[in-house]
This record gives C-alpha cells, structure tokens and sequence, in this order.
C-alpha cells in the first residue's frame, strides 16, 4: 500500500488529481475575488439554517456566523475570495502543496458547517486523499525543488548559528 502513496509513478495520478482540485478553487475563488462577492446572504441563509424542526446548521456554528462572520463580512469577503483563489494557485503549481490542503480543507469544512453541501464532500475527500498521500502529491510539482532547498537553507542556518556561537570559556582562567 505504501508504494501507491510513494511510487513516482503513481505520483502523476496524484498530480492530476490535485491539479484537478486546484483548478476547483480556482475558479471559485476568481470569481469570488474579482466578481464583487458578497457573503452576507450566504451568512444569513445559514444563519436561518439553524432554527426548525430539523436544523442543518449547528447552534454553535449559527453563533460564530452570526456574532464573528457577519459583524465582519468585509474581512470575510477577501479571505474567503483570496483564499480559495490561493489555495487553487498552490494546488495548480504544487507550491505549499500541505498547507494549501490543510486550508483547503478548513474551508470545506466551514462550508459544510454552514449547511452548503454542493461539491464540498468531493473536494474535502480529494484534499484528505491527497494529505495522505502528501508524498507523491508533492512530487511533480514545485514543492519537489521548495522542500529540499527550504530544509537545506535551514540546516545551513543552523550549522552558522553553531559555528558562530561565542566560547563562553574562553578567557576565563582555571
């Protein structure tokens, strides 16, 4: 099992796959950030989701939405726009591929929170999927070159911070 998540061949099935996620985010996300969005009346449709019989939405999360998200819409407006835009820019070049799953899947989730079922399940399993899989997810992509010169660059750090540490004994007689 553990060469399906590894195997550099089977690494372009993951590339497709996120590719295919970011191009989701994408176009989600330009709409959104060059479209004049507006999530107040998704806000207060979710709201309005947590009361009835059989409510979709969580008492807990009708709370935030209502008490943190919609006194700060605006705020709301640019990260959601810009980070779906983001997210689907890091999935697409394979750059921050990690931590553009993980928001991406904090997202959907979100998303689900607030009673909006659409493609959200199918993207989160494609985000889970892939952060398993993080391995051959990141192989054809620029992560493959970021990762190791990121590690190199901190190890060097590191090793001048060893190098150009002062000997507290020297001076001092015995």
């Amino acid at each position: 099992m553990k060469k399906l998540f590894d195997e550099r061949v089977i690494g372009i099935i993951w590339a497709v796959l996120r590719i295919w996620l970011g191009v989701q985010w994408l176009q989600a996300g330009w709409h959104k950030a060059f479209g004049g969005f507006d999530a107040t009346g998704f806000l207060h449709g979710a709201i309005a989701k947590a009361g009835g019989e059989a409510p979709i939405v969580q008492g807990w999360y009708a709370a935030f939405l209502e008490n943190v998200a919609l006194p700060n819409v605006k705020l709301f407006n640019v990260m959601i726009a810009w980070g779906e835009l983001l997210v689907g820019i890091g999935l697409i070049l394979g750059a921050l591929t990690i931590p553009a799953l993980i928001a991406a899947g904090i997202m959907n989730l979100n998303f689900l929170w607030a009673g909006t079922i659409a493609t959200n399940p199918t993207l989160l399993l494609a985000a889970f999927v892939l952060l398993i899989a993080w391995k051959g997810a990141t192989y054809y992509g620029a992560d493959r070159f970021l990762i190791p010169a990121v590690k190199k660059a901190i190890q060097n750090r590191n090793q001048n911070k060893l190098t150009k540490t002062p000997n507290v004994h020297a001076g001092q007689n015995a």
